[in-house]
């Protein structure tokens, strides 16, 4: 403890959100998505409609292998190509009805395993992680403005 307040090790939260994600990914089952395809159509539906590079850029593949991802999910409906308003030439990818509709289903699926999980802790333990959640929200929000 420093100042009353216990330190938490950068290598213990990992571990812990480590196990988590991979608790998260296990329980999303709908649509069958790899979870590249999870990650990419999830930026579409938070940041909208992007160019296959910048996508590739921000989910960290290669340009080639986002375009042949891009081009499984357009036929899968999830995902649709579109040109950019102002510049013809320049495609954009853009997260369709059905892509959105899948996101919800596997956000509903995690949150209920989640919830079953919550349900079987302690009281004071449940009070604990929904006390941290504003601080992790901002932990994360801390980092996307990086």
């Amino acid at each position: 403890m420093h100042n009353g307040v216990m330190q938490t090790s950068g290598t213990e939260l990992v571990v812990v959100l480590e196990q988590l994600v991979t608790f998260i990914r296990q329980v999303s089952t709908a649509g069958d998505l790899s979870a590249t395809a999870s990650a990419a159509l999830h930026r579409l539906g938070r940041d909208g409609a992007l160019g296959v590079t910048e996508l590739a850029q921000a989910q960290r593949a290669s340009q080639p292998g986002m375009t042949q991802l891009v081009t499984r999910m357009e036929r899968e409906g999830l995902v649709r190509r579109t040109a950019k308003t102002d510049d013809r030439r320049t495609v954009l990818v853009e997260a369709t009805e059905a892509g959105l509709e899948l996101l919800n289903r596997r956000r509903a699926e995690r949150a209920e395993a989640l919830q079953q999980t919550l349900d079987r802790l302690d009281p004071e333990d449940q009070a604990a992680i929904a006390a941290a959640l504003p601080a992790l929200a901002r932990l994360v929000e801390s980092r996307s403005s990086d």
